[in-house]
């Protein structure tokens, strides 16, 4: 027998081969892009340093509104939400240039995962926000709060509404309970204010 059939019985059927074997190609950023997305194809993360710009703009006028006497030492009152603000502004430039230079777009490996920004999930949260931020003073702290916790519970794909809402209404009584009677501090009561 010769050398080359010797070598051939001795080796398992499932042996892998030898020698060089070439992985196949990386795609591009480019070709990992989802057809049909378009600019805002991986980019719903603009979404934060939005809602980060309008949070400093917020302090920004209740900064400007604010009346504080002439007779005010350094730093006064208007400091730190000077500093809060400039600090907003920073942050949401930075992380708009950092989504516009890497939109979130899978990584390619041998299963292609299907990648989407998640737009519902996104208006959960923010009209959420929307509602506590603007109604607090109507609807108390109370409600207020249980529907912000509510509309985040939904957005983070929560399937229990009613549960959700009945926890969310304990969670809210308990903090308005804590820094109103534990602390003194001064919630607004909105809807339930005269019962």
């Amino acid at each position: 027998m010769s050398s080359a059939s010797t070598q051939g019985a001795s080796e398992a059927p499932w042996a892998e081969p030898s020698g060089p074997t070439a992985d196949p190609p990386r795609p591009t950023d480019t070709e990992q892009r989802r057809s049909g997305g378009g600019f805002w194809a991986g980019r719903s993360g603009l979404v934060v340093p939005a809602v980060l710009a309008a949070l400093s703009t917020y302090l920004v006028y209740g900064m400007v509104t604010m009346p504080v006497g002439e007779d005010t030492d350094f730093p006064g009152p208007r400091f730190y939400p000077m500093l809060l603000a400039i600090v907003g502004y920073l942050l949401a430039l930075l992380l708009v240039l950092e989504i516009l230079r890497k939109p979130e777009h899978p990584e390619q490996d041998e299963v292609e995962y299907r990648f989407y920004s998640d737009w519902k999930a996104v208006a959960w949260l923010v009209g959420g926000f929307l509602i506590f931020a603007v109604g607090i003073e109507f609807l108390g702290w109370i409600v207020a709060g249980a529907l912000l916790f509510w509309c985040v519970a939904r957005g983070v794909g929560s399937k229990r509404p009613i549960f959700d809402l009945s926890l969310a209404l304990v969670f809210s009584s308990l903090i308005y309970l804590g820094f109103a009677v534990g602390l003194g501090l001064n919630l607004p009561s909105g809807l339930l204010g005269g019962l």
